[in-house]
């Protein structure tokens, strides 16, 4: 018998029950902390990508208890400039069966009315992620499962291993949201920009802006208004 089976086969009795749960309880919070500071370390090591046109904000459990811990669940990216309505790449983990799994793609900011995910940039960018196998939903212009399971002990053992498995690691993640701004990132940008209604009717109408007197301001101002609104913090 080795060292392993000794522990468990000791734990396995009913007499060593109370410290077997104590145990657990503590095994259980070392893994929550871990998982909290893999999401800090994966948003700074995306800070040090250098991403044009994009912050990288964090998301919060909005689910947990009064006494627990801040805890970080994923984050996502947010254009500069802070549109009313955007999709943005984001990355979160969420609950499948018993065991937590990460996903990424692209979700909404707000819900969108039909009109707006009737746009022919949206229709065409949804359209080719769905050929590269993203689903989408009502919050979701995109999404995927990745094969990551952020509390897992193979995952843990790498995040804590040494700094090469630690950089695998974090490479591997963020290549997923590195490769979709690759592949997509004008076409996002594109999408984007079709959402916002002062860009719609300049791209609609160019005539109309050609024609405007010098003294109307109206469409510089509602750009101007837009770019200075603060950047808001989304809880998902």
């Amino acid at each position: 018998m080795n060292e392993e089976d000794a522990v468990l086969e000791f734990f396995a009795q009913p007499e060593n029950l109370p410290l077997a749960l104590t145990v657990a309880e503590q095994v259980d919070a070392q893994r929550q902390k871990l998982n909290h500071e893999f999401w800090v370390m994966l948003s700074k090591r995306l800070i040090d990508e250098n991403l044009p046109g994009w912050f990288v904000i964090t998301t919060e459990n909005r689910n947990k208890a009064d006494n627990e811990p801040e805890t970080l669940v994923g984050l996502y990216l947010q254009p500069k400039g802070d549109p009313a309505i955007h999709i943005r790449p984001m990355m979160e983990q969420q609950h499948m069966g018993e065991h937590l799994r990460i996903y990424f793609g692209l979700m909404w900011s707000d819900a969108p009315s039909l009109k707006q995910k009737s746009l022919p940039e949206i229709v065409t960018l949804q359209r080719e992620l769905t050929i590269e196998g993203f689903k989408n939903s009502d919050s979701f212009l995109a999404w995927q499962w990745t094969t990551f399971y952020p509390r897992s002990m193979d995952f843990l053992i790498r995040l804590t291993g040494t700094s090469e498995s630690k950089d695998e690691l974090f490479e591997i993640v963020i290549s997923k949201i590195t490769t979709l701004l690759a592949r997509h990132g004008e076409a996002i940008q594109a999408a984007n920009a079709a959402l916002q209604p002062a860009t719609r009717t300049i791209m609609a109408m160019p005539e109309a802006a050609d024609a405007a007197p010098q003294g109307d301001n109206e469409t510089e101002d509602v750009l101007t208004a837009f770019d200075e609104k603060h950047r808001s913090k989304h809880s998902h």
